[in-house]
């Protein structure tokens, strides 16, 4: 038993070790930032947790868009929602002034495309016309929000879509997450606690398919490296504040292991380069922690 005893201190000991090198590496990239940086990172499979600033209730931006499509992909689940459904695409529903490869591609509107083509504009490229279609058939964020409640996502609040989102700037701040709540959501969703495998399997390949923020999580690892992510930003008010930049992914290691990670820069005066590059080095160095 003692040894038995020993071994487990010594293994304890060793983890915390570890982790203290992990919180020093991420403090000296964040040290003198004028930025308010949450991080927090979850081994699946072997329950590793870290947090810096993870209980902050920090601005999510188009982050929120995986929780819209899981809103969404719960609604097939249940039958009352099809990925097969034509969506009529008018100005109604394509505003200028956002951003929109949606619109990009349909300039002229006044065609029919499936729900499926509208929920992976809207995660892949994060398209903003697309997120508010798809909030509009849910009935509002507060459908968003109760299907988050019923899966005990803590955590989360949603309150506006994105047109509001462009019309107020505060409007950002009711929409916020802490980074505990969505590594956590993360989790779950991979865990089949979300969604059913159908759609569990389908928005993973949505998300692993995330063309934006290339200069963030993804930048420092390895090519190819499987991350299914959703990136998020709010750019710069009159004042050079940015609100928010953001990414949550899950990633799958060399060994086929998987952590979820996510990194909000918020509130921040630095430049759009420094806040990705903050993003970029904090996933570089939760990368090499996990690959030692």
């Amino acid at each position: 038993m003692k040894k038995i005893s020993l071994l487990f201190l010594l293994i304890s000991a060793c983890l915390f070790a570890q982790q203290s090198v992990l919180e020093q590496k991420i403090n000296s990239i964040i040290k003198d930032k004028k930025a308010t940086v949450g991080v927090s990172v979850l081994g699946f499979e072997n329950a590793f947790k870290y947090g810096k600033n993870q209980d902050k209730k920090l601005p999510m931006q188009s982050v929120f868009k995986f929780h819209i499509a899981a809103a969404v992909l719960d609604q097939v689940d249940k039958g009352k929602l099809s990925l097969d459904q034509k969506i009529l695409l008018d100005t109604s529903n394509l505003l200028e002034n956002t951003w929109s490869p949606l619109r990009d591609k349909y300039p002229d509107g006044n065609i029919e495309v499936p729900l499926s083509e509208i929920l992976e504009f809207t995660v892949a490229k994060s398209d903003n016309n697309g997120c508010d279609i798809m909030l509009k058939l849910l009935g509002g964020t507060q459908n968003v929000q109760k299907f988050m409640d019923s899966k005990g996502v803590k955590g989360f609040q949603i309150k506006y879509n994105e047109a509001a989102m462009h019309k107020d700037w505060n409007a950002q701040y009711e929409n916020y997450s802490t980074t505990k709540s969505a590594v956590d959501v993360l989790k779950k969703f991979y865990d089949g606690k979300l969604l059913s495998k159908k759609s569990t399997d389908y928005l993973t390949k949505v998300l692993l398919s995330t063309s934006t923020g290339k200069n963030k999580l993804v930048e420092q690892l390895p090519k190819d490296t499987p991350v299914a992510r959703k990136t998020g930003a709010s750019g710069k008010n009159n004042e050079g504040l940015t609100g928010a930049e953001n990414e949550i992914a899950i990633v799958t290691l060399p060994n086929n292991k998987h952590y979820a990670i996510a990194v909000f820069v918020s509130n921040s005066m630095e430049t759009d380069a420094v806040n990705c590059k903050i993003i970029s080095d904090v996933s570089k160095t939760v990368w090499d922690y996990f690959n030692k």
